[in-house]
């Protein structure tokens, strides 16, 4: 270039290699239309200091995804915000003070509304994780909100003894498949209420062949209760609820004296059934639980949630625990994952990067 010397032809040089650009998932407004996401052409910074540059290898698309982009959940991103709160990325690039990492390695975002819809990114490298790659890409990509949802209601509100039973409904969910092989790894029996549908018997087959000792539906248990079942286990001290409606009611009503019922979602969109007696004479205990918040109270607690995710990874690694039915989906075809997941009894997708 014609008046340019030597040492700021180099710059120019490093400047140019510095920049990078990304392919992003991007919503400028919140809408029930999942046709409002449209991939874009975003510029990434330079990285400097604490900064790591990743190049996204897979996210999942949740239902908390799309509420969202819908405006509906308790957080959201400043608009225009880029899709997707879970992920695996691999390190490309570090800047000049970290530590932690190096390229290669494969990292987690830690907080909600990361950004996980994107080719690439650059944040700072205490905005993620290090996991394990001794694991599938598909089991990196979603082992940090529903896996580490299942561990901490095992761990945090019951003490549980090999041989005690755990009761819970939406048992085909990620976090319901999640509960039914730790609960397994720690010696737990588990009671799985799932919903009638046409393959009821082929998921009640899919569901044991993952270590669910009992599975039956809402149907079954409102008309035959569970009283022949506790002839041969522990009534639950814990439950866990998913749906709401009168399924949480159907959990909340088979705990034994003194349990507590753990509700971390509401797929029915129904007010809980709440029975009085159980309040009264079984003295339950009412809790709510999302690993969001759990996440914000340990945010400096780097190590406890270190040794979660890790757990986790080892319980993953040593085949105990395996990611839930995916189907993985080209990322320029994410419109396809985009409705289906809005769609009654589908699998969960997966856009690859």
């Amino acid at each position: 270039i014609r008046g340019v010397g030597h040492h700021q032809m180099v710059l120019l040089k490093r400047c140019c290699r510095s920049v990078h650009h990304c392919s992003a998932l991007i919503y400028r407004q919140h809408s029930r239309d999942e046709d409002t996401v449209r991939m874009e052409e975003m510029m990434l910074r330079p990285v400097r200091g604490h900064d790591v540059r990743l190049k996204m290898l897979a996210a999942p698309v949740n239902p908390a995804d799309i509420n969202m982009i819908q405006g509906s959940y308790p957080i959201l991103c400043p608009l225009p915000a880029v899709g997707g709160n879970e992920g695996v990325g691999e390190v490309i690039e570090v800047g000049s003070d970290v530590t932690a990492l190096k390229p290669g390695d494969w990292v987690v975002p830690i907080d909600a509304g990361f950004g996980t819809w994107r080719t690439g990114v650059v944040c700072k490298d205490h905005d993620v994780m290090s996991v394990c790659k001794h694991i599938s890409v598909l089991g990196a990509a979603t082992v940090f909100v529903n896996p580490c949802t299942a561990y901490r209601m095992l761990k945090d509100f019951q003490s549980l003894t090999p041989g005690c039973t755990v009761l819970q409904n939406g048992s085909n969910s990620a976090v319901g498949r999640a509960v039914i092989q730790m609960a397994s790894a720690l010696g737990l029996q588990t009671i799985n209420i799932i919903r009638d549908r046409p393959n009821c018997a082929e998921l009640t087959q899919e569901l044991k062949s993952v270590g669910a000792d009992y599975v039956l539906t809402e149907e079954e248990v409102m008309s035959s209760g569970l009283s022949k079942i506790f002839k041969e286990v522990p009534k639950p001290k814990l439950g866990l609820n998913c749906v709401g409606g009168s399924s949480g009611g159907l959990v909340l009503s088979n705990l034994d004296h003194g349990g507590t019922m753990i509700t971390y979602g509401g797929m029915a969109r129904k007010p809980l059934q709440i029975p009085t007696k159980s309040l009264i004479f079984q003295n339950v205990t009412l809790k709510g639980f999302w690993l969001t918040q759990w996440k914000k109270n340990h945010r400096k607690d780097e190590v406890q949630m270190k040794l979660m995710l890790d757990h986790v990874c080892d319980l993953m690694r040593d085949g105990r625990l395996t990611a839930p039915p995916c189907v993985p989906t080209p990322f320029h075809q994410y419109t396809r994952a985009l409705h289906a997941t809005v769609q009654s009894h589908q699998r969960k997708h997966v856009l690859i990067m």
